[in-house]
């Protein structure tokens, strides 16, 4: 089992929201309205973490070791909303989440293979660390700069610790597991052939809701990330490849395979998909 391990390597390096936030050192003249706004979007969006885990525990009911890890990864997630909430509470009352607004991201995610949802929660992981580097950047203010760069460390390790469970699909699953973290891997390097930001709060999970079946189509401004992105935060090609690149390298530890470009794994997600036969193989998922 993973999850002994893994509480004990999370627990020796997890912080504490009152000794080791620097609270004492906020400036108010370096919060801005508009970043104000970002941070409780961002503070919602970390609340979905309720639904996701609801939807892990279900579709991975045969997997004990994996569902007790979930305790860990929904603690810690939910802390980052809870943070992100403080900061407002004690900064910017005015623009804390209700629990309406937090109620509203909580909604079923249909069932989905799991070996792909743990690729795409993993390059979610990725992303989501990059992601908060770059806000990290983009703020002034010194204690939200200091919680960006917190959380950005806790997806890191959040997503070395899918990593270790993806290993463990491999030897349990083999071509299965290949083809699904291939599949997946594809989908989610190739965000700059899309018109949305590849991330799973941003996909389509519920066809009976869409299309307010995703995460981002339920907060206060549904339009909100796409802004953040590419005119606040201004996560741009060069940030993007840094992003693809650690799915590249990721995927070729994985495969033992060199993979330099998503041609390459797409190339190799083929001879995967052709070993399995036409029925494992199937076709790329859309983004929507």
């Amino acid at each position: 089992m993973l999850y002994p391990e893994l509480f004990k390597q999370l627990e020796s390096v997890r912080w504490d929201m009152d000794k080791d936030i620097p609270w004492a050192s906020f400036e108010a003249d370096k919060l801005s309205d508009e970043q104000a706004q970002t941070i409780k979007m961002n503070a919602i969006t970390e609340w979905s973490a309720l639904p996701a885990t609801e939807m892990f525990l279900r579709d991975n009911r045969d997997d004990s070791d994996f569902s007790a890890f979930m305790s860990i990864w929904f603690f810690e997630e939910q802390k980052h909303s809870l943070v992100l909430m403080e900061y407002l509470k004690r900064f910017r009352p005015d623009l804390a989440p209700t629990e309406q607004e937090l109620h509203e991201v909580r909604f079923e995610f249909e069932p989905a293979p799991a070996l792909e949802t743990l690729m795409l929660h993993f390059c979610g992981e990725i992303r989501l660390n990059h992601w908060y580097r770059r806000a990290a950047e983009w703020h002034t203010e010194p204690v939200i700069k200091h919680i960006y760069t917190t959380l950005s460390q806790d997806e890191a390790r959040h997503g070395g610790a899918y990593l270790r469970y993806m290993k463990r699909a491999l030897d349990n699953f083999g071509l299965e597991a290949k083809a699904a973290f291939t599949k997946i891997g594809v989908l989610m390097a190739s965000a700059r052939r899309t018109a949305q930001a590849l991330h799973p709060t941003n996909l389509h999970v519920n066809k009976l809701l869409f299309p307010r079946d995703t995460i981002q189509s339920r907060l206060p401004d549904p339009e909100w990330l796409e802004q953040w992105l590419d005119k606040q935060i201004n996560f741009d090609s060069v940030w993007e490849n840094k992003v693809v690149e650690r799915i590249l390298h990721n995927m070729s530890l994985l495969m033992d395979r060199s993979f330099k470009s998503v041609q390459e794994l797409n190339r190799y997600r083929k001879e995967i998909a052709a070993s399995l036969g036409s029925a494992g193989g199937g076709a790329l998922p859309s983004a929507a």
